[in-house]
């Protein structure tokens, strides 16, 4: 049973943080390594909040952890010290515990009882002491292979190696089957390795993930594109069963406003990958912010990684925009009561290292000099609203129009799903109104034994989500090719049924 007055002992307490000069001079992880016997003192501490609060909405219902991880069982196993029994309860739900411990926003905590009330001290620290768990796991040996017992003698074929497809990949794997990973970059991971900064999650963490499902049996192969290095035809006949998790990289464009094809301009991949291909020994990213005056457009997640990238190239001043206004710095539950995810202000570890953000504003124009390279933006005050039809419009709000430098413009405003690929048009599967995949509730697409999920299916999200679909969708095709599964399948309310287009 949980200490019910852990939360009255201890305040809440996140992870220590290098110096931001310390880190700006490497592409290490934010977070310090601290040795193992302190960071147990602390994150036991940590744990031991999680109070017996009868209904734990960390890991129930649509506001809480997808994947169902059994936060209550393993907090109070690492209160007591018993790491490895804890190992195994966060396992038992979650493949890849040390990428949501470093990557995922945890609605888990939004979702904490603790959360309700400020007096409380704040949501327990759910993030830390998974990552925690993580981390100890492997460095004291719990993490091992799980080989098959017995082989079912089917052939299932993974369309991409991201969190959705790895997830995918081991639990098959483990199910009996004989999995193939195809990736068409030269390195596994997807966004993991190459969308993803070094400085929150260096590539270490995914290539150990890697190498244990190697020994259980999956098999990778790299710098192949399905559909036209290995043709469908070859696909279906080489494979019982096919999952596309083939992400959803089509970044959103600036298609309106004036000066959008000076040189200087990038979509928000355009920068991040070649910079994590640096940190792999690639050589010098195409797109460097160094000596630059960076201007990241975007205010969410992918805009702090252009941000912290930036900063750590050696850029001459970093600035985010929002068109949106700066949200509380506190819940506000007339707009986001709890247990839902809250609107307030996200301020990220790049953005305590350098640069600055500002908010309800837009760019007018951009303006290039005479060789046509961006060199200043034009800046507007402005509202963003809703038309009765529900279409959004940016409304200038101020007649002052701010003239700023800007040598390199980062464009970090979402994803409109999918690309386009031949795979697809060769397996007839069209995509949604949304740019995603359809599919029905047993996860196959249109297109008989291709099943899909991940990004790929939702539109651009979160890790835990992958993660969440892709052992949904490994307990879908196991039932395919079986007729039953014992695979665990997350509970994900709010799935897209086949007939959204």
């Amino acid at each position: 049973m949980a200490d019910p007055s852990g939360f009255l002992k201890h305040s809440r307490a996140d992870g220590r943080k290098r110096p931001a000069t310390e880190r700006l001079a490497d592409w290490d992880e934010v977070y310090a390594d601290l040795p193992a016997e302190e960071r147990s003192n602390q994150v036991r501490e940590q744990a031991t909040r999680c109070m017996d609060c009868g209904i734990p909405f960390c890991h129930s219902g649509s506001a809480g952890c997808p994947l169902g991880n059994l936060i209550p069982e393993w907090n109070d196993l690492v209160r007591r010290g018993d790491w490895e029994q804890a190992s195994d309860r966060l396992h038992a739900t979650n493949n890849f515990p040390e990428f949501t411990g470093r990557l995922c926003p945890a609605p888990c905590e939004a979702a904490c009882v603790l959360a309700i009330s400020p007096l409380s001290g704040g949501a327990v620290a759910i993030k830390r002491v998974e990552q925690a768990i993580a981390d100890t796991s492997w460095e004291q040996g719990y993490v091992r292979p799980t080989q098959a017992q017995v082989s079912s003698g089917r052939r299932v074929a993974v369309v991409g190696s991201g969190p959705a497809g790895l997830a995918a990949a081991q639990q098959l794997t483990r199910a009996g089957h004989a999995v193939t990973v195809f990736e068409r970059d030269d390195r596994l991971g997807g966004l993991l390795r190459y969308g993803i900064p070094e400085f929150k999650m260096e590539k270490k963490v995914l290539d150990r993930r890697l190498a244990q499902l190697r020994k259980e049996g999956t098999r990778f192969v790299t710098g192949c594109e399905v559909g036209v290095d290995l043709t469908v035809e070859e696909l279906r006949s080489s494979f019982d069963a096919v999952v596309l998790a083939v992400g959803a990289l089509r970044g959103r464009d600036d298609t309106t406003t004036p000066g959008r094809s000076l040189d200087g301009i990038h979509l928000a991949m355009e920068h991040l990958v070649p910079a994590n291909r640096a940190c792999e020994g690639d050589g010098a990213p195409a797109v460097d912010a160094a000596g630059k005056h960076v201007v990241i457009i975007g205010g969410g997640d992918t805009g702090a990684d252009c941000f912290g990238t930036a900063s750590r190239q050696g850029a001459a001043s970093v600035l985010q925009l929002d068109q949106y206004p700066q949200p509380p710095s506190a819940r506000d539950d007339s707009r986001s009561p709890w247990p839902v995810w809250p609107w307030i202000l996200r301020t990220y570890p790049a953005h305590e290292e350098a640069g600055e953000r500002k908010f309800a504003v837009a760019v007018e124009k951009f303006v290039g000099d005479s060789a046509g390279h961006v060199r200043h933006i034009q800046l507007r005050k402005v509202r963003v609203e809703r038309d009765a039809s529900g279409r959004r419009a940016v409304v200038p709000t101020s007649e002052e129009v701010e003239v700023l430098p800007a040598d390199l413009v980062l464009l970090a405003i979402g994803f409109e799903g999918v690309e386009r690929m031949r795979l697809l048009d060769d397996l007839g599967i069209e995509l949604t109104a949304r740019g995603t995949i359809g599919c029905g509730s047993d996860w196959q697409t249109r297109s008989p034994g291709v099943f899909v999920c991940g990004d790929a299916h939702r539109g651009a999200s979160l890790v835990v989500w992958a993660i969440a679909e892709g052992r949904s969708v490994a307990n879908a095709v196991d039932r395919y090719l079986t007729g039953s599964s014992d695979l665990p399948s997350p509970v994900i309310p709010n799935q897209l049924p086949l007939a959204v287009v």
